[in-house]
């Protein structure tokens, strides 16, 4: 049985070994695929893996033979999942892989912001501390988060364990969920207090995102919701991009009507000269790597090929189709 992995260079760059997978079949993994190979690649294969080459139904169409595609991720939108549903294609995803390692960023970002550790690590390498008449300096504002509050949009696991680690910060927690909110969670997470998405912008100090891309949730972030937030504001993404309206959010950052943004994540990835964040002032971006320590990324492939191992046998787990 062939398996093929068609754009296995970012969850492996060489540091991990597809030993998992190669247990399960005949593996053979693309660092990338462009949509013009996807044909010849797949000629006569049956399952596939992706992280973000696309399958919508023009494509999926002019694959009779595929059976299995499993996304090397937790999103899925990479793949017309109605299309597989309908023609009896199993699409499976990996769940909460990066549950840790993405708390861990959301609190990276914000402690960056609020301490700006990695400005005050270049000026003292630039020598301006040797010069300097005092024992300590500090350039800009610097911020305590004890008292703050922190609200959550989006609560599943990535945002309660943030809670936990804002909790111990001595920060107030508030987190708003689309879905209802049940006596068993708010048992589990006593220190979050859950409110409507209007007190949500009304009351947090600090903003974070943690929900997933849809209709409802894209654009979230616009000129309306900005007004209805406190001055000052600071947002944390490590959601999706689009969450965004990335020009009302480059907007306010300017008026300084947000104080801050943090994001791991931007509409259009690798982000691109023109985005209007580039240019704003006190936004700090990293290159989508939340998902990326060598941890997680194990996790990830263990996860994966659990997922296909049970396919295999005939009982799928974590199928999204």
């Amino acid at each position: 049985m062939k398996i093929v992995v068609l754009d296995g260079y970012t969850e492996n760059p060489g540091d991990i070994s597809w030993a998992p997978f190669e247990a399960l079949g005949e593996l053979v993994v693309y660092d990338y695929t462009v949509p013009c190979e996807i044909f010849e690649r797949l000629s006569g294969v049956s399952i596939c893996l992706t992280n973000k080459t696309c399958f919508p139904k023009e494509v999926l169409e002019k694959l009779p033979d595929l059976k299995y595609i499993g996304c090397l991720s937790t999103g899925f939108n990479v793949v017309d999942v109605e299309y597989c549903r309908e023609h009896g294609i199993t699409v499976t995803n990996i769940p909460e892989y990066a549950t840790f390692a993405t708390a861990q960023m959301t609190i990276a970002l914000l402690l960056e912001i609020c301490n700006a550790v990695g400005h005050h690590s270049d000026l003292v390498h630039q020598g301006v501390w040797s010069k300097n008449r005092d024992f300590c300096f500090w350039d800009g504002d610097l911020t305590e988060l004890y008292g703050k509050t922190l609200g959550l949009f989006g609560f599943g696991k990535i945002a309660s364990r943030v809670s936990r680690i804002a909790n111990e910060l001595g920060m107030r927690v508030l987190a708003c969920r689309r879905s209802e909110v049940t006596e068993e969670m708010k048992n589990a997470d006593p220190q979050v207090t859950f409110v409507d998405a209007e007190t949500l912008w009304k009351e947090s100090d600090i903003l974070s995102f943690h929900c997933p891309l849809t209709a409802d949730t894209t654009g979230l972030v616009n000129s309306e919701t900005i007004a209805k937030m406190k001055d000052s504001v600071i947002l944390l993404n490590t959601s999706r991009g689009p969450v965004l309206d990335e020009a009302a959010v480059a907007e306010a950052l300017k008026s300084g009507k947000i104080a801050a943004l943090g994001a791991d994540v931007v509409s259009v990835e690798p982000i691109r000269e023109s985005n209007p964040l580039l240019s704003a002032p006190n936004t700090f971006l990293t290159p989508h790597i939340a998902w990326a320590p060598k941890e997680t990324r194990l996790r990830l492939m263990d996860v994966a090929a659990g997922n296909l191992a049970a396919y295999l046998n005939g009982s799928p787990v974590n199928v999204v189709s």
